[in-house]
C-alpha cells in the first residue's frame, strides 16, 4: 500500500447515512483534523429506515444526533444532512446534481465517501444505498467541475478536488497511518449508542476498528492504518 498524501488542507466527507464515516474513515478525520486540515461531513439521509423496532421520524431526530456526536468526536464542526430518503437512494442525475453542489459549496481538495463497489472486504454483499451514493460522489467531482453541468445550481464550478477516497473498499491500495487516533476513532463509532442498542448486536466497535487499523498497520509497516481506494479526479 501507499500512503495517502496529505498535502492538502480542506475535505468533504460524503456518505449515505449516520454511521458511515465512523467504521474507519473518522479515525483518519481525527487524524486530519488534530493536524488542522478542515473536513465537513455531508450525509445524504438521516438514517430514519436504519432501526427497525423504532419509527421513522423518531430515528430520524435520534440518529442525526448522534452523527453530530460522532462528529465532534473526531473534530468536524460542521455537519450536513440534504435529507434524501433512507433506503431508497438511486444513481442519478438527482443524486449528481445534490452532491455536485455540496462540492461546489464546500470547495474540498479531497473528498472523501464509501465504498460503491460491489462487496466489502471479506465478501459480504455491499448495500443499494451504499453503492449508488459512493459512485455518485466520484462522479459528482467532475459534474462539479464542468461549468456546463448542472447550470441551474447558480454556483461557480470547483475544479480543485485532487482525488476521492473510499473507506470499506476490496480495492484499497493506499492507507492514512492513524498510529494516536484509534481512540478518538472508537468513541465517534460508539457515538451511535442507541442505534447499535436498538439493533440488539452486541457490536464491538473498539474491536472491529483494531481488526482493521492492526492488519493494515502490518502491510503498511506503522502501528494503526487505516485503507482507502484512492481514485484520482
Amino acid at each position: 500500500m501507499e500512503p495517502v498524501p496529505e498535502d492538502w488542507r480542506r475535505a468533504l466527507a460524503i456518505v449515505a447515512h449516520p454511521d458511515d464515516l465512523e467504521y474507519g474513515g473518522s479515525t483518519a478525520v481525527a487524524k486530519w483534523t488534530a493536524q488542522g486540515k478542515s473536513v465537513v461531513e455531508v450525509l445524504a439521509t438521516r438514517g430514519e429506515a436504519g432501526i427497525d423496532s423504532m419509527d421513522p421520524e423518531r430515528a430520524r431526530m435520534v440518529r442525526s444526533a448522534e452523527q453530530v456526536e460522532a462528529a465532534r468526536a473526531v473534530g468536524v464542526e460542521t455537519i450536513e444532512f440534504l435529507d434524501l430518503p433512507d433506503g431508497t437512494l438511486e444513481y442519478g442525475l438527482p443524486l449528481r446534481r445534490a452532491l455536485a453542489a455540496a462540492i461546489r459549496r464546500h470547495r474540498p481538495e479531497v473528498v472523501i465517501s464509501v465504498n460503491f463497489r460491489e462487496r466489502f472486504p471479506g465478501g459480504a454483499f455491499n448495500m443499494a444505498d451504499h453503492r449508488a451514493l459512493g459512485l455518485a460522489a466520484v462522479d459528482a467531482v467532475r459534474d462539479a467541475a464542468n461549468r456546463w453541468v448542472f447550470r441551474d445550481l447558480d454556483l461557480e464550478p470547483w475544479q480543485g478536488v485532487r482525488f476521492a477516497l473510499l473507506g470499506g473498499s476490496p480495492e484499497a491500495g493506499h492507507y492514512v497511518d492513524v498510529t494516536g487516533y484509534l481512540r478518538a476513532g472508537v468513541d465517534s463509532l460508539l457515538a451511535h449508542k442507541v442505534y447499535y442498542d436498538e439493533l440488539g448486536a452486541g457490536f464491538d466497535g473498539e474491536a472491529f476498528l483494531t481488526g482493521i487499523v492492526e492488519p493494515a498497520g502490518r502491510t503498511a509497516g506503522v502501528t494503526h492504518a487505516m485503507p482507502f481506494e484512492l481514485i484520482e479526479t
